[in-house]
């Protein structure tokens, strides 16, 4: 694996959102009246598009029901639930020695632009990044493959240069629609199973290992 290009998933591989991702679920159902499954439950939809997650919580395809309850998670989300966020151990090491390996690195994220590059600055992760990659608040961008298209063209990046990092199968769908190499991380929210099953070149159980592999794939 050589690559001089990064792109890193957010949720469940720089940072741990859950509290404030499963908060502002929560409260959305709460405030719909709607009965609401346990933390564990509402856990495991970290990482895919919002509006998907809601489609599959309300079962429902009205557009502007799940509309309504994006509307009340961000209420809470934008205020409070993007600062309940803790920086997963050894993560800021790993991105110091990307860092000292001269690679580039961005974010690309399912998650809103506006809410990601927030998180980024406030826990302090802002200086590793060229720049941050997400949604658009009314959808646009959802698909993490457009999304890395969107990011590779713009940037002007080779496919055959970068490395997608992330801890989810739409993280590792989408580097292999768009060429890319991927490696998949297992402190995050996806299993091993999931990974695999999506087609990750590699698995990574600790940042640490990520930052070895990276360095030596750099060396050779």
């Amino acid at each position: 694996m050589t690559t001089r290009v990064l792109l890193f998933d957010l949720d469940g591989t720089l940072t741990d959102p859950k509290p404030g991702i499963v908060g502002s679920m929560r409260f959305a159902l709460d405030q719909l009246g709607l009965w609401c499954p346990s933390d564990e439950v509402l856990a495991s939809y970290i990482g895919p598009p919002l509006r998907g997650t809601f489609a599959t919580l309300l079962d429902t395809s009205d557009a502007e029901r799940i509309e309504e309850a994006v509307r009340f998670y961000r209420q809470r989300f934008a205020d409070m639930g993007l600062y309940e966020n803790t920086v997963y151990e050894g993560v800021p090491a790993m991105l110091d020695t990307v860092r000292h390996l001269a690679c580039v690195a961005y974010v690309a994220t399912s998650k809103p632009a506006v809410y990601a590059e927030r998180i980024v600055i406030h826990f302090g992760l802002g200086h590793h990044f060229r720049k941050v990659y997400g949604a658009e608040l009314g959808g646009r961008w959802d698909d993490k493959a457009e999304l890395l298209a969107y990011l590779l063209a713009t940037e002007g990046v080779s496919p055959g240069e970068s490395v997608m990092v992330g801890d989810r199968a739409a993280d590792i769908i989408a580097a292999k629609a768009n060429q890319v190499l991927s490696v998949g991380v297992l402190w995050g929210y996806g299993s091993e199973a999931e990974l695999t099953d999506a087609g990750a070149d590699m698995l990574c159980r600790t940042p640490s290992e990520l930052a070895a592999h990276l360095s030596e794939a750099q060396s050779n």
